[in-house]
């Protein structure tokens, strides 16, 4: 089954994209969330004409995109977490901790955007996240975690 997809759908594809997925997916799950249409000739035929007119757009995204990824790399991470016997947290950081100290930097990042590679993090030390800013523009942002003063 061939579909629209009308925004972005994890681990499938993003807004305006044509996808192939299973007809039970795309019938019980997709069409009735309002995720995606069907890919009819003429539902192709008006997203081409979409596309078209929102090249210019889509490119002025793209450009402030890559400023704030220019940012982001210059940027130093530090997330401060409580810690217990040696260099093990109280809990864990994941996605919305490291999205809390971006805003804290002035960068308003959402959480569904950033992925935290290996999941959640439960030791002090360095790791990395991938920071999704466009479909096109995505950061790798290097964060510490330290100890709580």
């Amino acid at each position: 089954m061939e579909l629209i997809l009308k925004q972005d759908v994890e681990n499938l594809g993003f807004k305006d994209d044509i996808v192939t997925v299973k007809n039970g997916y795309g019938r019980n799950f997709l069409i009735p969330q309002g995720q995606a249409i069907l890919a009819t000739a003429s539902a192709k035929k008006v997203l081409a004409e979409n596309l078209k007119q929102r090249a210019f757009k889509e490119q002025k995204l793209i450009d402030d995109a890559k400023k704030v990824a220019e940012a982001l790399a210059n940027l130093e991470v530090k997330i401060a977490s409580k810690v217990g016997a040696g260099d093990k947290l109280f809990g864990s950081v994941n996605n919305i901790d490291v999205a809390d100290a971006l805003q804290k930097a002035g960068h308003s990042i959402e959480k569904k955007f950033i992925n935290v590679i290996g999941g959640n993090v439960k030791r002090l030390g360095k790791y990395d996240a991938v920071v999704r800013l466009h479909r096109e523009v995505v950061v790798d942002l290097p964060f510490e975690v330290v100890a709580e003063a």
